[in-house]
């Protein structure tokens, strides 16, 4: 039994040997904090998520069940930073308020409830969007974008001076001891905040909402997102455009989702070998087939002998179909023109082809 006296007393003496001041043992212990830490987040969270779920499966709403979710990540976090206290109180350092050790602690814990506060926007706004389906007005629905955007950026900022606070820092003597430094901030900051004010004037002048198809300056599309700086538009080949909402505030808009018709205007010529009396039917028949048909609008109708051009009779034809999708609005246009074919089949009507008469002369 000797040896073995003699083995432990060797580990012992070994154990209270330092490293950096510090005991071996406790350096061993701090790891081994450190280690069941890591191995019990991922445990102990997950075993609280499944409790809290059960509780929040009782309810009709899947909103609870979202906060639950987006508290996991922090709530890791936070037993991470638990085991890290008890290391360095293990360690020998002390975690008072002054010290770097109960800095670190407090920092980490205002990061984790700041994070999950983060991560809760998300929910906070769907809860918003739901509430706001009861109303008629879409100024709500287009609020969704910077009520989601507008809780994480006072997170963030909340956040950032709060940690700055517990570190004795004062944001706001640091930034007013910028001086010219803060101006050039501020000119660097103009097209930024352009692009605020120009999100917020389309806010509030509601000139288009998300999902409506516009068309500016070359540019047309479905809107996918109205942001802080920049509006999201897919384009009919399913590109994406991103355009500063200053650019499109200036501009000249075109709202092609509120429209409730379109419009179809082209010219019909016919051969100058058409009489008078057939061109007389083929407006009365016309205008019948127009005024009559299910898909065009019948409160502006127009058919009209416009002129004489360079290959025949000029017939204008302006009317409005009753649908905006731009294929029914095809399918009415092919259906009008199959129509116009056979009208001028009865009357015996033929359409004027382009053709260009050469005169040769004899010398």
């Amino acid at each position: 039994m000797d040896w073995l006296n003699s083995v432990l007393g060797k580990f012992s003496n070994t154990l209270t040997n330092t490293v950096l001041n510090i005991e071996i043992w406790r350096i061993i212990a701090a790891g081994l904090i450190l280690t069941a830490a890591m191995a019990l987040r991922k445990i102990l969270v997950n075993a609280l998520i499944l409790l809290l779920k059960k509780i929040t499966a009782k309810t009709s709403t899947r909103l609870d069940d979202e906060l639950v979710d987006a508290a996991a990540p922090p709530a890791r976090l936070l037993i991470i930073t638990i085991g890290f206290y008890f290391a360095i109180f293990v360690l020998g350092f002390k975690v008072t308020d002054e010290s770097l050790p109960g800095h670190i602690i407090r920092s980490l814990i205002i990061f984790s409830v700041f994070w999950a506060i983060y991560r809760a926007a998300g929910t906070i706004t769907r809860l918003f969007e739901r509430f706001s389906k009861k109303t008629q007005t879409k100024l709500d629905d287009l609020l969704f974008p910077f009520i989601n955007k507008g809780i994480k950026v006072i997170v963030v900022v909340v956040g950032i001076t709060v940690i700055a606070k517990e570190w004795r820092y004062d944001l706001g003597a640091l930034l007013t001891g910028l001086g010219l430094g803060g101006l050039a901030f501020a000119l660097a900051a103009q097209e930024t905040l352009a692009n605020l004010f120009g999100g917020l004037t389309i806010m509030m002048d509601k000139p288009f909402n998300v999902g409506d198809y516009i068309q500016f300056s070359g540019i047309e599309g479905t809107v996918e997102d109205i942001g802080f700086r920049s509006t999201r538009i897919r384009t009919p080949d399913q590109t994406v455009v991103t355009v500063p909402n200053s650019s499109i505030a200036k501009e000249k808009v075109t709202n092609c989702s509120r429209r409730d018709r379109r419009r179809v205007r082209f010219s019909l010529p016919v051969k100058y070998n058409t009489t008078s009396q057939k061109m007389e039917k083929l407006i009365i028949r016309v205008r019948e087939m127009l005024t009559s048909h299910p898909d065009v609008h019948p409160e502006t109708v127009l058919v009209y002998f416009d002129g004489f051009g360079t290959n025949g009779y000029e017939l204008l034809l302006v009317f409005f179909t009753r649908t905006v999708s731009y294929k029914d609005y095809l399918s009415i246009k092919e259906d009008v023109n199959m129509k116009l074919m056979h009208i001028l089949d009865e009357l015996g009507i033929e359409a004027a082809i382009p053709v260009t008469d050469v005169y040769l002369e004899k010398r």
